[in-house]
C-alpha cells in the first residue's frame, strides 16, 4: 500500500524532503504558497495557498496518511494541532513544542528552569528599563527579538552594532514589534548544527553540519538565511573534539524531556540544535523545530534508510538508529544580486548541464522560465569521498547556472575549514 503524504512548504528544504519522501515510495501531495517547480514535478497534486490557511487543508485531509511540515511558521501557528484534529498525524511538533523556536525566551527559560547546562548568560526584557545597565554589565552581547525573524533578526555587538547606543536603538525597535527582547552574552567559539529525529523519547542524530550565515566570502557582509553548508565523511566536523556530539545529544534529550514536563506535550518531528562549541563545552545558540535550510540538503541525500519509514517511526514512537552514507557534502546557494537587503526580483535564471543535485528555492516559474524572487534561488549539492571532491563538484555546477546571481565559492574549502580549526584550538588553549 502506498503512503499518501502531504508536504507543507515550498523552499529548497522542502524540495529535499520531497525527494526523500518520493524515494521512499510516497505518493506526494503538496501545499505551497508559491509553486516550487522541483516539488511540483514530484507531486501527484499541488495546492497553492497561504500555509496559514488551515481551511484549505480540510479539502486534502481525507486522502492523507500523514503530513510533513517544512517551515517553522505554520508549526508556530498550530498546523500540527489542526491536522491532528482532522485525524492526520504530523511529523512536526504542536504549538507547545514549536515554542522552542517561536519564543527564544521560552527556550532559554526552559533550559534554565530544568537545569540543562547549555545556556549562555541571558536576560529577557519587556521594556527598556534596565537594558542599558545590563549591556554595560555583559559588555560583549547579542540582541535577539523574541519571535520568528527568518534567521535575520539577531545582531552582535562589534559586528552589526558598533556602540551601546546602536544596541539601545535596536532594542527599542524590537520592542516596538515584539513583546520581548533577549540580551545574551556573546559566546566565543565555532558553531555547528546537530539535526535530529525525535519520537517523543528518543533523539536520533544526523551528521553534523556547519552553516555559513554571512553573505560574502571570508564570512563578511550581512547575515542571511544561510549561504551554504558542509558536512564531513565521518559525520563530525574537524574542530569538534571527542565526546562533544554526545554532550550535545544529551542536551537535546534533556530538552525534549523538560518540554514534556513543562507542557505535557510529546515532541515529535525534527529538532535542530544550533550549538556554539566553547571552552566550556557546547552551548545552545538557538533551537529550530524543523530541518535546517540549507542543512537539510546536506543530510537527507545521504540517508540509507527509508525516509517514509522513519516518519512513521517518529509518529508511532518507535524510532531506531538511522544510517547515512559516509560521504562529505558541500551545499551552496545561488541568490539574487542585492540579497539580502535589496534582491533583484523577476530576473531570469538559465540552468545549464548541472551534474550535482539541484534544489529549487524561492523562485517563480512563468511561461517555462525560472525567475528570481526576493530570497535564495537555487541550492546545489556536491557529494564526495571528502570535502575537496564535494567542493569541486559544486563549484563546477555553480558555473553552469547563469543569471543576476551570486554565491560563495569558499564554503567547504580547506582554507576556510583550517581557519575554523585554528580558531577553536586558540580558544581551547587560552
Amino acid at each position: 500500500m502506498v503512503d499518501k503524504v502531504l508536504l507543507i512548504g515550498h523552499g529548497s528544504r522542502e524540495h529535499a524532503i520531497a525527494k526523500a519522501l518520493v524515494k521512499g515510495s510516497a505518493e506526494l501531495y503538496s501545499l505551497m504558497a508559491h509553486k516550487n517547480p522541483g516539488i511540483a514535478k514530484l507531486s501527484k497534486s499541488i495546492t497553492l495557498s497561504k500555509l496559514s490557511d488551515f481551511e484549505r487543508l480540510k479539502e486534502l485531509t481525507p486522502k492523507l496518511d500523514f503530513a510533513v511540515v517544512g517551515p517553522e511558521a505554520p508549526l508556530a501557528k498550530g498546523i500540527s494541532n489542526f491536522l491532528a484534529d482532522q485525524g492526520v498525524p504530523c511529523v512536526g511538533p504542536k504549538t507547545q513544542g514549536a515554542q522552542l523556536e517561536s519564543s527564544k525566551s521560552f527556550a532559554r527559560q526552559l533550559l534554565e528552569k530544568h537545569r540543562i547546562n547549555a545556556n549562555p548568560l541571558f536576560r529577557v526584557f519587556t521594556s527598556m528599563d534596565g537594558i542599558e545597565e545590563y549591556l554595560n554589565e555583559v559588555q560583549r552581547f547579542v540582541v535577539k527579538p523574541d519571535g520568528l525573524t527568518g534567521g535575520k533578526g539577531v545582531k552582535v555587538f562589534g559586528e552589526h552594532l558598533q556602540t551601546t547606543n546602536d544596541a539601545l536603538l535596536y532594542c527599542q525597535q524590537i520592542l516596538n514589534e515584539h513583546k520581548q527582547v533577549i540580551i545574551e552574552e556573546c559566546l566565543e567559539g565555532e558553531e555547528f548544527t546537530l539535526q535530529t529525529f525525535v519520537d517523543g523519547k528518543r533523539v536520533i542524530p544526523m551528521p553534523l553540519v556547519q552553516d555559513h550565515k554571512r553573505a560574502y566570502e571570508g564570512d563578511t557582509g550581512p547575515n542571511t538565511g544561510g549561504m551554504g553548508s558542509y558536512s564531513c565523511e565521518d559525520h563530525s566536523l574537524p574542530f569538534v573534539g571527542e565526546g562533544i556530539v554526545e554532550k550535545a545529544i544529551q542536551v537535546m534529550q534533556q530538552t525534549v524531556a523538560a518540554l514534556k514536563r513543562e507542557t505535557g506535550d510529546t515532541y515529535k518531528g525534527f529538532l535542530y540544535g544550533q550549538f556554539m562549541l566553547t571552552k566550556q563545552g557546547p552551548k545552545i545558540i538557538e533551537y529550530n523545530v524543523r530541518l535546517g535550510d540549507p542543512e537539510a540538503m546536506n543530510v537527507l541525500p545521504l540517508l540509507q534508510d527509508n525516509f517514509v519509514e522513519i516518519c512513521w517511526d517518529i509518529i508511532n514512537g518507535t524510532l531506531k538508529e538511522v544510517s547515512f552514507e559516509e560521504k562529505a557534502t558541500v551545499c551552496s546557494y545561488l541568490v539574487p544580486e542585492g540579497y539580502p537587503s535589496s534582491p533583484k526580483h523577476g530576473e531570469p535564471i538559465i540552468i545549464g548541464d548541472v551534474k550535482t543535485e539541484l534544489f529549487y528555492g524561492s523562485v517563480h516559474q512563468e511561461n517555462g522560465r525560472i525567475l528570481t524572487t526576493s530570497s535564495r534561488s537555487i541550492a546545489l549539492l556536491g557529494v564526495g569521498n571528502n570535502l575537496q571532491e564535494a567542493h569541486e563538484q559544486v563549484v563546477e555546477s555553480l558555473d553552469r547556472i547563469q543569471g543576476k546571481l551570486f554565491f560563495r565559492r569558499d564554503i567547504g574549502t580547506q582554507e576556510l575549514v583550517t581557519r575554523r580549526i585554528r580558531h577553536m584550538r586558540r580558544i581551547l588553549q587560552a
